[in-house]
This record gives C-alpha cells, structure tokens and sequence, in this order.
C-alpha cells in the first residue's frame, strides 16, 4: 500500500509515524509524522508515474489537508504555534517514493 512505503520512507529519515488516515472534521491528513517538535502532514498520491500522481493534488483538496493540519495542530500543547509543514508524496507503480516539502506552502 502506497501510505505504507510512505511511512516507511520517512521512518528512514529519523520520523516517528504519529497518525495514519486522520480523520478530523475538516478532513482526512493521510500520515502525521514528527521529528523533534516538528509535526509534518502528508498527503499521499499514488499514479503510474510521479508527475501522474502531482497531478490529482488539486486546490480544494490542498485547503482541506491546511484546514484538517491546523485541526490537529489545534490540540497540541502548542496549538497553532507548533511548527508543522504540509508535504506530498508520491508514490509510482515501482513503489519509489518521492517527496515534496512543503508541497502546499503556509496554511
């Protein structure tokens, strides 16, 4: 499963998988990770290609992933202060990952 490799990818870069398919009022975050303070929000594609998969990212969606973010944000101790960023990842029919940051810019 394309979340799952996803998890994996970030896991190898030192993340810790917080949530997987999130789902708050706003909406559904695919995977919540975190490395130190930072909470990272993703949203996962998942198409033959990676630029296939860039393509099913519209501009609704990219306002409910920044809305369901700032939900969850909203109950940390930190609330709306805690450093997040909101990434894409890709994932093609060979299962390699690839990773936007902040593949939304500011919420």
């Amino acid at each position: 499963m394309a979340e799952e490799s996803v998890a994996r990818h970030y896991a190898s870069l030192g993340y810790r998988v917080v949530a997987e398919r999130w789902r708050g009022q706003a909406g559904e975050i695919d995977l919540i990770v975190q490395r130190g303070g930072e909470y990272v929000f993703v949203e996962v594609k998942k198409a033959r290609r990676h630029d296939l998969a860039a393509l099913r990212l519209g501009h609704a969606q990219m306002r409910r992933i920044c809305a369901a973010a700032q939900e969850y944000c909203g109950c940390l101790p930190q609330g709306l202060a805690t450093p997040m960023r909101l990434d894409a990842a890709l994932v093609d029919d060979l299962g390699r990952v690839e990773v936007i940051e902040n593949a939304f810019g500011g919420c």
